[in-house]
């Protein structure tokens, strides 16, 4: 299951993680985050204890999105030593997100 990001936790769960991170920048009025939704959990649940997968609501966590510029959802950063490395926006296809974090891995 993708970690739940907020505005509180997101210091600790993304940018002080070992890990490389999968960001989903969503909200639940957004037609193609909703579409996107379970492959981002397909994601997580696959690479559990390999890489963090968190979703962030950008209606409840206005600092994180604000923080990345985030101007279109869904938008996707994968996040490596606290820096963002590579970021897609729109709904792409599951393989897209796979190659993308692996090649951050």
């Amino acid at each position: 299951m993708a970690h739940t990001i907020t505005d509180a936790n997101f210091q600790t769960e993304v940018m002080e993680s070992d890990k490389v991170v999968m960001l989903d920048f969503w909200a639940s009025w957004c037609g193609p985050c909703v579409a996107l939704g379970p492959t981002v959990e397909a994601i997580a649940t696959d690479y559990e204890g390999k890489a963090i997968v968190g979703k962030v609501n950008v209606d409840e966590n206005p600092d994180v999105s604000v923080k990345f510029g985030i101007r279109n959802i869904p938008t996707i950063l994968f996040i490596k030593n606290g820096e963002v490395v590579d970021k897609q926006v729109g709904n792409v296809p599951r393989s897209v997100l796979e190659q993308t974090l692996q090649k951050h891995m």
